[in-house]
């Protein structure tokens, strides 16, 4: 079958034979750009003179490519040393600029991890998710935040680690609760020596890396011995430890024999969308599964795909020692090699068709198939319910990007606006944004004005929107502005829409109908009477929906910013005093409003606090103290 080739595909071949010219034999990485300077592809090539040649023989190039060639009108090229950092540069700028052209990772959150610190002399036990800033063992990543949370408390409670964070640490005169129901050892009061607490720590990265047998083996043999000699009390509390381990290790319906480390990774496809399904093997026990929907071109191949992944997903997470997969990727040399560079050990990335491995990368692509179904249905569910939307609030097209917004606060303290994105492909989690509202500045509030706030949280995100992307080619900009308010939060966002001359947003507002009660709810658009929905339309349900989301988005960042004050000290604001100053003056004084009120006599009385830094402590103190006076 011949090729409908694109128009303008000579303008485009031209272009790129005038840029040969200057190119050079090296590795490195090239941007494909329109005439607008929009991004349509980011490669990398051995040889970027050979690779960019290929772009102008036609008859060897797939519909897609061919498609691409015809739109390009700029080249911009990055020489590398080697053709593996080209691959790592690739995989960074895709995720970055996000191609048209390209295959999209679209999922920017980062997976959580258990994290044991080393930066204390007693290490905590936490949850982590992002960059590895803190000296310490991670270990993970887990599928959800959910396990992570999970397997925290049972490790706690059978290893007796700390869980706190050091503030609170330093901080404590006494045991807390986590000490009276026999899950931590106390070493904040010193209740724990720290041979004895670091014996705790190593036990703990012993089950992590996977020498579970050993351990519950040790902890049998001491619940036994307690029992024998009558004290049943020891005996229980070894006896829950084990419980521990067991809760941590359930549900393990994925066991690969000799294999420690390893993920699975396996694909289905379905037209422009596919699914990878990926497995998290950590020390012999199974952290959870993951599905990533990405999106590419119809003749786009399989081995392109997860070749696309592997790069994309790797780009920020060490990859295990062994990588089992349902297709082999376009590569697969190159790839290995840079995944061992990057890990700085051996990287090995394998096709089972037999075996235990072969069964569990088949049931992976199983579990494939299922989400992409999943996903696929409910993409329609969303597509015909965005329709409905559009016919119900009587909008000229169907939204692609919704956005909606609220605030929360407690008699105007801790006040936080929330701004959540809904689309064709439901809530889009990675796209939430949170606004601290600031009571400084052209839009600075006052005590409970909600008209305030609201200014303040449209003027920050349509003035940065303005700014930086004025032409609205990134996709970031909505179609529809849903509101949780009335008339008075209406004219709010109008107020700051028209300062910053956008003027073809579409904006709706829904408030609580009478006595509150759901279904009753009216909707408010400027120049038409207020209304209502049927209570039985799915317009209706979906907008109740996206504003109970943005309420309860907004509620939990304003309680996690209010419980994060509570937990502050004042202490913590003042240079040159850390944890263990910090500790030395609490648990002499009581509190930090007893410390700000202490005399430079008093001061020096505290193990930590030296005489030569006199000038340093009653600088900071005395600044301290007038915080404190001036909150009242």
């Amino acid at each position: 079958m011949s090729k409908t080739l694109p128009p303008n595909l000579e303008r485009g071949i031209a272009y790129l034979k005038d840029e040969l010219k200057t190119l050079p034999h090296q590795p490195g990485v090239y941007r494909m750009l329109n005439d607008m300077g929009t991004v349509l592809y980011v490669g990398k090539a051995r040889n970027l003179t050979r690779r960019v040649i290929s772009y102008t023989q036609p008859k060897r190039l797939s519909n897609r490519i061919l498609r691409m060639v015809s739109e390009t009108r700029k080249l911009e090229v990055i020489v590398t040393q080697s053709e593996i950092e080209a691959l790592l540069l690739e995989s960074n700028l895709i995720k970055k600029m996000r191609p048209r052209y390209n295959i999209l990772l679209r999922d920017d959150k980062s997976l959580p991890e258990i994290l044991l610190t080393a930066d204390h002399e007693f290490s905590q036990l936490t949850k982590h998710r992002g960059r590895k800033t803190r000296k310490g063992d991670y270990f993970g990543p887990f599928a959800s935040a959910g396990s992570v949370n999970r397997t925290v408390t049972d490790l706690a409670r059978a290893f007796m680690l700390r869980t706190c964070s050091d503030s609170v640490f330093s901080s404590r005169t006494r045991p807390c609760l986590q000490y009276q129901i026999k899950r931590c050892t106390a070493p904040c009061v010193g209740l724990v020596s720290q041979s004895d607490y670091d014996r705790q720590i190593s036990q703990a990265r012993r089950f992590l890396n996977g020498d579970s047998a050993d351990i519950q083996r040790e902890y049998a043999q001491r619940m036994h011995a307690a029992a024998n000699i009558l004290d049943f009390e020891t005996a229980a509390i070894w006896r829950n430890r084990i419980r521990a381990l067991t809760s941590i290790q359930a549900n393990q319906d994925i066991n690969i024999p000799n294999v420690p480390n390893a993920d699975i990774i396996a694909i289905a496809r379905s037209g422009e969308r596919s699914c990878i399904q990926i497995f998290f093997i950590r020390g012999g026990s199974n952290y959870g599964n993951r599905s990533y929907f990405l999106t590419h071109l119809v003749d786009t191949q399989a081995d392109e795909i997860i070749g696309a992944f592997i790069g994309q997903f790797y780009e920020d997470k060490e990859p295990p020692a062994d990588i089992f997969l349902s297709d082999l990727p376009q590569d697969q040399d190159l790839l290995t090699a840079a995944l061992s560079s990057a890990a700085g050990r051996r990287v090995r990335l394998q096709c089972p068709e037999r075996g235990v491995r072969g069964k569990v990368t088949a049931m992976a692509v199983k579990n494939a198939e299922e989400a992409l179904a999943r996903h696929l249905a409910n993409a329609s569910s969303q597509k015909r319910l965005l329709g409905e939307l559009a016919v119900a609030l009587g909008l000229p097209h169907t939204p692609e990007r919704i956005e909606i917004y609220d605030n929360s606060h407690i008699q105007g303290k801790h006040a936080v606006g929330g701004m959540v994105v809904a689309g064709p492909e439901g809530l889009q989690k990675a796209a939430y944004r949170r606004f601290n509202i600031k009571d400084a500045g052209k839009f600075a509030t006052q005590t409970g004005d909600d008209f305030a706030m609201m200014r303040q949280v449209m003027h920050r995100r349509f003035s940065r929107a303005v700014k930086e992307d004025p032409d609205r080619l990134s996709g970031n900009w909505p179609d529809l502005l849903l509101i949780d308010g009335g008339l008075g939060q209406l004219s709010s966002v109008y107020e700051v829409l028209n300062e910053l001359a956008v003027s073809d947003l579409q904006v709706v507002a829904i408030s609580k109908g009478p006595d509150r009660h759901a279904g009753r709810e009216r909707f408010h658009i400027r120049g038409r009477p207020s209304f209502t929905l049927p209570t039985d339309s799915a317009a209706m349900h979906f907008l109740q929906r996206l504003r109970d989301e943005a309420h309860r988005y907004a509620i939990d960042t304003h309680r996690n910013k209010r419980a994060k004050a509570e937990f502050t000290s004042p202490l913590d604001a003042v240079p040159g005093i850390g944890p263990k100053r910090k500790k030395a003056l609490l648990a002499h004084f009581g509190s930090a409003r007893a410390v700000a009120a202490a005399g430079l006599t008093d001061l020096h009385a505290v193990d930590g606090i030296s005489k030569n830094k006199k000038r340093f402590f009653l600088f900071f103190f005395e600044k301290l103290l007038i915080s404190f006076l001036t909150r009242g």
